[in-house]
């Protein structure tokens, strides 16, 4: 979603960056620079004037000037006031006695009952028995849609066939209590644009429930429509924070640096994909080395963790201390890269692969053709890849639709990671142009 703004920033401040004297005619050019792109990313005009004041007068100060890489401090400088513009401290839900009421609140076709369901299965990994309530009793289907959702993820959705939200609300939270759960998710009614009776009835559901948490969901996708909205419900219903969603579309990213600042509430959850787990909890300062190219390493760190068991991570450990690496260790990686997410995102994480991704189309189907080659295989070949003689390579590029030519570079490509992670067990790297083998780079 970043992408444009991403480049236009990194580009502005490219100029800095080796830079070993700055004045202010550099930093005022760079600035300039810094809020076009803001502008073009549809950030609020008042915020992004705000954003490029803030930097310039700690970028003309004494302890940036007199720096031995000044342009490396305006780049930190742009990263904490970034993090500050999107919401720089705790931004987590708040629980209480049980059950705690999250209500949900938003325009219609925001992604609202969605990101319902996507929040209720997020807290049950994290250990909560949740429960969605549905409230949504205007829009057709709705209430359906979010049993479906709820099958889907094993949640219980409780309902009451009538027209009356608050009746509906109260018969959720009753039932809820009675079944020793811990967390209500209340997913509210919309309206194609903010009124008064979407608003009463927001009014009369919040003052039957008290919610602990008021979550504003708003489609990213709408730019600096979502700040306005956001302002519209801030007048009437006090929401604690909001919930963005479709981040991985192609809008340019305004809602997310704008909404803080007009607002005062922090953007605390992101919906990131359409899979029902793919909501992810904000991190301004996270995000905010995403825009700069710096990657997100605590992000990948976190989404390989979840996507591999314990008992696989120090079994991997022991078999790459080793060296071994079989057909059988090729599958189990290449399903947990699968759990991360798409390929192009996960690598976007990486500090310095941005920019090495820009115009590289990263075709996910080479993959599905190298999983087919080693399904192809018998498990005893998958355990024993030494075992796979010519005549059985043909076998195997016959079996899964491919040419001798892709099973011959796999074998190798696969023992070449086997060197590798023998290498890496022993603390050592192989050779690179101008290192000594054996020295860690």
């Amino acid at each position: 979603m970043f992408d444009t703004l991403s480049d236009r920033l990194q580009g502005a401040l490219g100029d800095l960056r080796g830079k070993g004297r700055l004045d202010e005619e550099a930093i005022s050019k760079a600035m300039r620079e810094v809020r076009l792109a803001l502008l073009e990313a549809d950030v609020n005009l008042e915020v992004a004037k705000s954003f490029t004041a803030t930097v310039k007068d700690r970028a003309l100060g004494q302890d940036v000037l007199k720096s031995l890489s000044p342009g490396q401090q305006v780049v930190k400088i742009v990263h904490e006031e970034l993090t500050a513009l999107m919401g720089a401290g705790d931004s987590r839900l708040a629980f209480g006695k049980p059950p705690t009421v999250i209500l949900l609140a938003g325009l219609q076709g925001s992604g609202k009952t969605t990101a319902a369901a996507k929040l209720a299965l997020l807290l049950r990994k994290e250990g909560k028995r949740p429960a969605l309530v549905a409230c949504d009793l205007q829009r057709p289907a709705a209430v359906e849609q979010l049993e479906q959702l709820g099958r889907q993820i094993q949640i219980p959705v409780y309902r009451l066939d009538t027209k009356d939200a608050v009746a509906a609300a109260r018969h959720g939270l009753d039932q809820a209590r009675r079944d020793g759960l811990d967390v209500v998710i209340v997913d509210t009614a919309g309206r194609l644009h903010v009124d008064e009776d979407l608003m009463a009835e927001l009014e009369a559901v919040r003052d039957a429930t008290k919610p602990l948490n008021i979550l504003l969901v708003l489609d990213a996708m709408t730019g600096q429509e979502a700040v306005n909205v956001a302002l519209a419900f801030q007048e009437r219903v006090a929401f604690d924070g909001v919930v963005l969603t479709k981040l991985d579309g192609d809008a340019r990213g305004g809602a997310a640096l704008s909404v803080k600042a007009v607002t005062g509430r922090p953007v605390k959850l992101a919906s990131v994909g359409e899979k029902l787990d793919q909501l992810e909890y904000f991190h301004p300062d996270r995000m905010a080395s995403r825009i700069l190219g710096m990657g997100d390493v605590l992000t990948l760190i976190e989404k390989a963790e979840a996507a591999v068991a314990e008992d696989e991570q120090a079994e991997m450990e022991r078999r790459m201390r080793a060296g071994e690496f079989t057909f059988d260790d090729f599958l189990a990686s290449y399903g947990m890269l699968r759990r991360m997410g798409p390929l192009q995102g996960v690598l976007k994480l990486v500090p310095g692969m941005g920019k090495q991704l820009q115009g590289l189309d990263l075709d996910e189907t080479q993959l599905a053709r190298v999983e087919a080659i080693v399904l192809s295989m018998t498990p005893q070949e998958r355990r024993l890849p030494h075992l796979i003689s010519t005549q059985r390579r043909r076998r195997i590029a016959a079996g899964s639709g491919t040419s001798l030519d892709e099973v011959n570079k796999l074998m190798a490509a696969r023992k070449q990671m086997a060197k590798m992670m023998k290498q890496m067990g022993k603390g050592k790297m192989p050779a690179f142009p101008g290192i000594p083998p054996g020295k860690a780079r």
